[in-house]
C-alpha cells in the first residue's frame, strides 16, 4: 500500500531502523535516532543498489515520488542513477574550486605591488 504524508510523519523511531515501502524501490528509512531519509533501492547491471534522495520532511512524499520516477527513467535508458549523481555534484566541486583559483589569482594580482 503506498505511503501517506500522514503516516511519514505520523511514523515513530524503535530501536532499529525501520523501512516504510512507497512502491517502485521507493521507502522512507527511519533510523533509531527519529531521521528519516527517502531512499531507492534498484538493480543495474544486475547489482542491488540505493540511491538517497534526502530527509523528510524537507523533501516531501511527492517529491520523492518524482526523484523515484526521474531514477526510473534514466534506468530505462540504461543510465546510473547513482553515477548522475555522483557526477553532478563532481561538477558543481569542480566550478566552486575553480571559482576560488580565480578569486585567490585576482588578489594575488591586485596585492603583489605591495610586497617587497
Amino acid at each position: 500500500m503506498p505511503l501517506t504524508d500522514i503516516k511519514c510523519k505520523n511514523v515513530k523511531p524503535t530501536d532499529k531502523i525501520q523501512k516504510m515501502f512507497d512502491g517502485g524501490g521507493l521507502y522512507l528509512e527511519i533510523s533509531p535516532k527519529g531521521n528519516k531519509y527517502w531512499r531507492l533501492k534498484y538493480r543495474y547491471m544486475g547489482k542491488e543498489k540505493r540511491l538517497a534522495f534526502g530527509v523528510y520532511p524537507q523533501i516531501s512524499l511527492k517529491d520523492a515520488r518524482n526523484k523515484r520516477d526521474d531514477a526510473k527513467r534514466q534506468l530505462s535508458e540504461n543510465i546510473d542513477p547513482s553515477f548522475v549523481k555522483k557526477q553532478a555534484k563532481r561538477e558543481i566541486f569542480l566550478k566552486t574550486e575553480n571559482q576560488f583559483e580565480i578569486v585567490a589569482r585576482e588578489w594575488h594580482e591586485t596585492k603583489k605591488g605591495e610586497w617587497s
